[in-house]
């Protein structure tokens, strides 16, 4: 078989992700903090690109090439109101912007400066805490004030080592005894100084150990609560309190008594110790009432405006040969990835602003009465009556948040499946919950509503649901069992 050289002509349709469409999809998923960021590192590293401050005036760029025309239009279409018919304005040296008496009023000699003489009490950089101490770094610094020196120490920091972040231990003796040439003496010894240490309760084995240990310290005497918590807690966990008061031949209200005690003492004694904090998110959109109806409006508090900048501008439409060859094709090609990024988030904001709206248009009636109106929605929904594809509605409601009347939500808690009714509409699966939630606060502590009472409940409201799937929002409700919830005093 011969090997011969041939042109062939095929028509072929092929999906092409250029780097600009990339960049597109990637910042229409990206969080607010995220997207602060992207903004702030572009105006560094990119030359054409500048932050629009509230004092500049963007000026009109004259007749050009097209690089020039489509980067005009990329900047009116973020601030088409200023832009449109704005005079271009004198060039200002920003040099002559400083303020010499706010930044240079201690070093220019201007006659008497208070300040010069004025004694500061500041605060030692020693004293500072970027963060606060962990639960490993508390009991070291309990353990440097102790007693405790040589092979004491060691095996003490071997504990507080296999600790996890609730203040449980999670080695045993014999893996204590193989983590160094120790003796038992001493591995009792370290075991009974770190047991002392504050929180009351930290380096047990397990959660009854835990338990009797803070009862201790809190100097706690109850000789049937020391029983219960050393011989029968696997019953007094699962509420067997008749089997209990006929071993122990106590009476019920005995074990009320312990079971308030019980109560108030700390499962997870390392939990306030812990380094996560509560994080607070801002809203992407935020949702207003005025007279009856909805106003959408996109929070951009924070986000810098983007421009292109006039030197270069000018610099490409200058004939003085100052730039040309390379540098004028370096800031042409600049110049069309900085207009593709100023419409880029232009589009972003455009989207969000449209999937929003969409939003409150479906869910208008959980505006107004709450959650129990929630509608059923998903994204095809929203896809179909903004005229875009799933995926794009998916990327968009990805880790924003809107504020509304109810309050700041995330986007995604609008989208929902539903659940068959008898008035002919569909019931949000969140609004079955609401449900279920409201009637079980208001049972009867003595008789609590089984799985099937909240089905019938629901089916009589016109709620066609099944007894499992009532079960299923229970435990996503964290809410116990019936037989867990019942009261036997």
């Amino acid at each position: 078989m011969a090997l011969e050289q041939k042109l062939n002509l095929r028509l072929s349709q092929r999906l092409v992700m250029t780097p600009s469409l990339q960049q597109a999809i990637k910042m229409l998923q990206m969080t607010r903090l995220e997207l602060q960021e992207t903004i702030t590192q572009e105006i560094v590293e990119h030359p054409v690109l500048e932050a629009v401050l509230e004092s500049d005036k963007p000026e009109t760029p004259e007749e050009g090439s097209e690089e020039e025309a489509a980067a005009s239009e990329a900047t009116a279409e973020t601030k088409p109101a200023e832009t449109a018919e704005a005079p271009e304005a004198p060039e200002r040296d920003a040099f002559d912007e400083i303020e010499y008496d706010s930044y240079f009023q201690d070093y220019l000699d201007s006659g008497y400066n208070p300040r010069q003489y004025e004694i500061r009490d500041e605060v030692p950089l020693e004293n500072t805490l970027t963060q606060l101490p962990d639960l490993p770094d508390y009991l070291q610094w309990q353990l440097s004030m102790s007693q405790a020196v040589g092979p004491v120490r060691d095996i003490a920091e071997f504990l507080i080592g296999n600790l996890d972040e609730d203040g449980y231990l999670r080695v045993n003796r014999d893996e204590i005894r193989a983590g160094g040439a120790w003796s038992d003496e001493g591995i009792d010894r370290a075991l009974e100084i770190v047991r002392a240490f504050d929180p009351p309760g930290i380096c047990a084995y397990d959660l009854p150990d835990c338990l009797l240990r803070q009862i201790r310290a809190l100097d706690i005497h109850d000789e049937l609560l020391e029983k219960i918590l050393t011989t029968r807690w696997s019953e007094f966990l699962n509420r067997q309190f008749t089997a209990i008061s006929k071993e122990f031949n106590v009476p019920m209200a005995e074990l009320q008594a312990v079971l308030d005690v019980v109560k108030h003492l700390e499962t997870k004694p390392g939990r306030k110790y812990s380094r996560d904090r509560t994080v607070y998110v801002e809203p992407d959109v935020v949702v207003r009432k005025l007279d009856d109806e909805y106003v959408i409006q996109l929070n951009e508090e924070g986000l810098p405006k983007l421009q292109i900048s006039n030197a270069y501008r000018r610099m490409l439409r200058s004939d003085n040969g100052a730039v040309n060859g390379e540098a004028r094709e370096y800031l042409k090609d600049k110049m069309r990835s900085a207009v593709w990024l100023i419409k880029s988030l232009d589009q972003r904001q455009r989207t969000i602003y449209k999937v929003a709206d969409s939003i409150v248009r479906h869910q208008k009636e959980f505006l107004e009465h709450g959650i129990e109106k929630l509608r059923p929605l998903v994204l095809r929904d929203v896809a179909d009556d903004i005229g875009m594809h799933e995926s794009t509605v998916s990327r968009v409601v990805s880790n924003k948040y809107i504020q509304t009347p109810r309050g700041i939500l995330p986007m995604k808690y609008f989208f929902h499946t539903g659940i068959d009714s008898s008035q002919g509409e569909d019931v949000s699966s969140l609004s079955i919950k609401s449900k279920i939630s409201k009637m079980i606060s208001g049972e009867d502590p003595h008789r609590p509503l089984s799985d099937a009472k909240l089905t019938q409940r629901l089916r009589g409201e016109g709620i066609q649901i099944a007894r499992r799937t009532v079960a299923k929002y229970r435990e996503e409700l964290r809410i116990s069992s019936s037989s867990q919830r019942k009261a036997l005093f």
